[in-house]
């Protein structure tokens, strides 16, 4: 797909020391074609829309308009055949079949070789689209994509995959869930983070939000995430942020203040230290 004349390609980790993922930020325009099958599993992320999509090998996907924010999984070993009826910029990563297995052995009950990610369109996984998002940065910010980074989010993303939609056994009993990424506590927590970004927020708010035990909400953004609640708001918040000064005039203070920083200095420490970047000189460097 991503050799089509009407790809426009921003970023890739071609000549990265990058040996688990793929990551490709671009912005597509209409075309129709059928591809040959991968050996890995390619996710394709888009970041705008809503789009019109179409299969054309998999009738179980068949036409379906695919919001911003909405994930095409596509298994490795099948051919696959899309029509895409508008234009939107698109994050596509390949994870490695390998790595997949290797988190498998470590996480679910039998063979791991024979575990299976069917083909689909999610319309709505923060957690996945957040790790596809920093597969993203990583490759446009030549600064974060150290390979350790990228083995970091190739087995992140492959935890993500095979519980929320393999059918698997999971060590320690359940079965991976076919229908969703996220609990609907932890949605809920998301979601409320989400609506007080610009407040302050502590885990008892989050937990008193979600009928939950600080506790608990401690436990299922470790385990379903990798990280404590206090980061993931961090994370949401420098994000936030970064689409700020992307797309908008307002002074740094201004972000400061309306993505929940205490003040234009503590907006600047986090950014750098997560974007290895000021806010100032990566609006200069979208800019020009």
């Amino acid at each position: 797909m991503l050799a089509q004349p009407s790809a426009r390609i921003k970023a890739n980790s071609d000549g990265r020391d990058w040996t688990s993922l793929f990551a490709s930020v671009q912005r597509e325009t209409p075309f129709r074609g059928v591809f040959h099958s991968s050996r890995d599993h390619l996710l394709v992320l888009h970041r705008d829309g809503p789009v019109q999509v179409e299969s054309l090998c998999d009738r179980n996907i068949g036409k379906r308009v695919v919001p911003a924010g909405g994930i095409h999984i596509i298994s490795p070993g099948v051919d696959f055949g899309i029509n895409l009826t508008g234009s939107i910029e698109t994050v596509h990563v390949y994870v490695r079949r390998s790595v997949i297995e290797e988190v498998a052995l470590e996480t679910v009950d039998g063979d791991p070789a024979r575990i299976e990610i069917p083909s689909s369109i999610v319309e709505c996984d923060r957690a996945l689209q957040s790790l596809i998002d920093a597969s993203a940065y990583a490759v446009e910010d030549e600064s974060l994509g150290s390979s350790m980074f990228a083995d970091y989010l190739s087995r992140t993303i492959a935890a993500q995959l095979i519980r929320a939609y393999s059918k698997a056994k999971l060590k320690g009993g359940g079965r991976a869930s076919a229908s969703g990424s996220m609990s609907p506590t932890l949605s809920d927590a998301v979601d409320y983070m989400m609506a007080n970004i610009d407040t302050a927020i502590n885990l008892t708010d989050i937990a008193r939000a979600t009928n939950r035990s600080p506790s608990h909400v401690a436990r299922i953004f470790r385990t379903e995430l990798g990280m404590p609640p206090h980061r993931y708001l961090i994370n949401l918040r420098v994000e936030k942020a970064r689409r700020l000064l992307e797309k908008t005039s307002m002074s740094i203070a201004e972000i400061a203040y309306e993505c929940g920083f205490a003040h234009q200095e503590h907006l600047t420490r986090l950014f750098r230290r997560y974007c290895e970047t000021t806010p100032a000189a990566y609006r200069r460097s979208k800019r020009n």
